[in-house]
């Protein structure tokens, strides 16, 4: 039995149907991405379906918007306080305790309380009200971040001085990222959404450049992912560990593991022998993205099973054998410490030469989590501005908060296609290009379209509409990208089936996140919104699981970080060889090899090298070298006496190519031979990727 099979205990049970008090932060990149209008609607949300909710302190800056949805909900009134001759109003912390609502909404929690104040900061305020027995919803801008501040202070040139300190962060019940693109943050900017008309042009110079938008929100990203790791089995942990030994070029051991590491999804941790330079391995961990951990021990002594992680990343050594000689639950990549090559990853051009439009991707984890909305807001808004936009192709599946956003849009009727007695309605590609929009708006861009249609996917139909010159939005499951089948199967133990190529994600111009947390979620699920009534309960206990949905917003929260980074990473190494044994199982392989091989952008290719005691058959050889021909990669077969040498040989007839082979199904014991990834090792191979079965 999974983890994720078990019941959850009592208390998470009560947790998660809101029974205990929760705190709830929402973190934004910058002033204008909508946290106090967020904050506002959930606590109108929550009134509705009958909680106590009050707001506590709201920051509207004189905005009309923010009047209008504030003007229904009750409030604690503000505590006025006297200083310096001049009268400031302040969050009354003693009449909400006396008033103790169920939920209480917080505005600006990175806020230095007046004095006279039970507590100095408003967030320690937050966390004293969650004590007592209130939930609170509050929110604060990435700057704020005591470990992120550093670098945002670099990036605005700004000293920062309230800030909030990380465990505030990790204490809460749920971090929700309010991503929104650079451009939406200037638009709001100009329009005086954000500060007044005055200081509008210092602030597109500084906090507001398109520079400092970007890294700000890349530091926002990189906050969310790190306190969103899901407490799963090893095998569905999202993260690699590489052992650093002493002696060894430092950078190009760290970014060779962090490549393979950004290949499979998953973030990396650095665990040093004592004697490495740690100033130095801080810089490059930096540099990648890495933690490094304060724990010495070195792969020949760690403890295996009880190692939180999916990927392990060795030096060449007898630890590396020993584990190369053991069945193991997770990946292995032994690797060559003194090796510093890194290659410039080949790419592929989808859209070819010429002036097309661009494209936005609202990247979702799952159903529900709100693309289509946001989608459709964004298009208000583009439309407020005297954009042209059409409503190519929405779907709202029955939900009246979705279908009420396409009133006021102009929408393009459905082409509908008739096959084999099934009617389909589908994106009609030709009209939106005889139209020429400034922008259309695309729903659900992994579709397969319906038999006989001129483009197999839509993403080939928007493809062919960004080429015709005209921008589009569209929307995206992370699950839904081709490459991540893998992780996703590894992480959900779920098969998905629509993908499409994820470089759809670096050919996007803008990849906004639609973050919410599982909570959320399931909390939508049950009240309807995402499923009927009679889905719901099936939902709950299979894909709409905890333990799957946070694993999906870890990967939609990587996902838009790797987009968001527009040069593509080097490569550890410049041709992968797989040798594949004659079992059926080993074209499943053959897939995760080619996944892995077009992360990485590098030459994938097949070896099917047996012993003359194997005797496969020739239907078996034949359905194998077809796997290999739809993935991409060459095939090589031939019958030798002894198969880890001759992979060798065959690696070394082409630089720089690491052999992968599959861990080994059972436990060695004498007298029978070594395991076959450690005969590999001892046929001299100083780099080995070891993969688990699927």
């Amino acid at each position: 039995m999974e983890p994720g099979d078990l019941r959850p205990d009592a208390e998470n049970l009560l947790a998660e149907y809101g029974e205990r008090p929760r705190l709830v932060v929402y973190l934004s990149a910058a002033p204008g991405a909508g946290k106090t209008r967020r904050l506002l609607q959930e606590l109108a949300r929550l009134r509705s379906s009958g909680r106590d909710g009050v707001i506590g302190w709201i920051e509207t800056k004189g905005r009309p918007d923010l009047e209008r949805l504030a003007a229904g909900l009750p409030r604690i009134p503000a505590r006025s306080v006297e200083r310096n001759g001049r009268t400031f109003q302040e969050f009354d912390f003693e009449a909400a305790l006396a008033r103790k609502p169920q939920v209480l909404m917080l505005d600006e929690v990175a806020h230095e309380n007046l004095p006279g104040s039970r507590y100095a900061m408003r967030w320690e305020e937050a966390l004293a009200l969650r004590e007592m027995g209130v939930s609170v919803l509050c929110a604060f801008n990435i700057a704020h971040l005591e470990s992120a501040a550093p670098a945002a202070e670099r990036l605005t040139g700004h000293a920062l001085r309230a800030l909030v300190p990380d465990r505030f962060l990790q204490s809460a019940d749920e971090v929700v990222a309010l991503d929104v693109s650079p451009r939406l943050l200037q638009s709001r900017l100009r329009s005086g959404k954000v500060v007044n008309d005055t200081d509008v042009k210092g602030a597109l110079q500084s906090v507001f450049s398109e520079r400092t938008l970007y890294g700000l929100r890349e530091l926002l990203l990189q906050a969310v992912d790190n306190v969103t790791i899901p407490n799963v089995s090893a095998e569905r942990v999202s993260t690699a560990i590489a052992f650093v030994p002493a002696s060894t070029p430092l950078d190009s051991f760290v970014e060779r593991a962090a490549a393979l590491a950004r290949a499979l999804d998953l973030s990396l941790e650095l665990r040093p022998d004592r004697n490495v330079d740690r100033s130095l391995l801080d810089e490059c961990a930096q540099r990648v993205g890495a933690e490094v951990l304060s724990e010495p021990p070195d792969s020949a002594r760690v403890d295996v099973p009880r190692l939180r992680a999916s990927l392990m990343i060795v030096p060449d050594g007898k630890g590396a054998r020993r584990l190369a000689n053991r069945h193991q639950d997770r990946d292995l990549f032994v690797i060559d410490p003194s090796k510093t090559y890194l290659g410039i990853p080949r790419s592929a051009d989808m859209l070819g030469r010429g002036n097309y439009g661009r494209l936005t991707v609202y990247l979702g984890s799952v159903a529900g989590c709100g693309k289509t909305y946001a989608m459709l807001d964004r298009a208000h808004q583009l439309q407020a501005d005297g954009v042209d936009v059409l409503a190519a192709f929405i779907e709202t599946h029955g939900r009246s908060e979705t279908a009420a956003m396409v009133d006021g849009l102009r929408v393009l009727p459905r082409k509908l296609v008739q096959k084999d007695g099934t009617l389909y309605e589908e994106l009609d590609r030709d009209g939106v290009i005889a139209l020429h929009p400034d922008v259309a708006l695309i729903d659900e861009l992994a579709h397969t379209n319906a038999p006989s249609s001129v483009s197999r996917k839509r993403f080939e139909d928007v493809l062919a509409i960004l080429r015709a010159g005209i921008d589009v939005i569209t929307t995206l499951n992370v699950q839904h990208l081709e490459a991540l089948n893998d992780t996703v199967l590894r992480l959900t133990k779920t098969i998905v089936r629509e993908t499409l190529p994820d470089g759809i994600l670096a050919l996007a111009n803008e990849v906004i996140l639609i973050d919410v947390t599982p909570h959320t979620l399931r909390s939508r699920l049950r009240e309807g919104r995402i499923y009927p009534a009679e889905r719901v309960e099936q939902a709950l206990s299979s894909f709409f699981r905890i333990d799957n949905l946070t694993a999906l917003r870890e990967l939609a929260l990587r996902e838009a970080l790797r987009a968001r980074r527009r040069e593509r990473p080097r490569s550890p190494f410049e041709r992968l060889l797989l040798c594949a044994g004659p079992r059926t199982e080993d074209a499943a392989l053959i897939r995760r090899c080619s996944q892995i091989a077009a992360r990485l952008g590098v030459r994938f290719g097949v070896a099917m090298i047996t012993e003359p005691r194997d005797a496969p058959t020739s239907a078996l050889i034949e359905s194998l070298r077809l796997e290999t021909g739809k993935n991409n990669a060459t095939w090589h077969q031939e019958t030798v006496k002894d198969t880890p040498r001759r992979i060798i040989e065959l690696a070394r007839m082409e630089p720089e190519t690491v052999v992968a082979v599959a861990t080994t199904l059972r436990i060695p014991r004498w007298p029978r031979r070594n395991a076959f990834a450690r005969r590999v090792l001892d046929a001299g191979a100083l780099e080995l990727l070891v993969l688990t079965r699927r």
